[in-house]
């Protein structure tokens, strides 16, 4: 099974990683590689990505910085965590409305 998700900051970055989420500058990231599984620090937002399918490549994200004029640049595995992520919250805001799993008086 081929998963990726984010990982809580409290929960601790295993391979190493710990330290080096607090050193880096904004917009850079850090990752390790063990097997299938890689764990990997974007600074921008404080992210910290797991996955079993993505390598650590940065893409561009089309926009430039309006302060320094620079093309924004993001880990490919956080772009496609936020392309899909969508239908999942939608799905869970749906099923808030209507529980399904509250008793009925007959």
């Amino acid at each position: 099974m081929r998963v990726y998700g984010t990982r809580r900051a409290n929960r601790g970055i295993s391979c190493g990683l710990e330290g080096e989420g607090k050193c880096l500058k904004k917009q850079k990231s850090a990752f390790r590689r063990n097997g299938d599984v890689m764990v990997q620090v974007w600074k921008d937002k404080n992210v910290r990505m797991i996955s079993m399918i993505h390598d650590a490549t940065i893409v561009n994200k089309g926009r430039k910085d309006r302060k320094t004029n620079m093309e924004i640049k993001k880990p490919y595995t956080v772009g496609q965590y936020n392309k899909f992520i969508k239908g999942i919250d939608r799905a869970d805001q749906y099923l808030s409305y209507y529980s399904v799993l509250k008793e009925t008086v007959k």
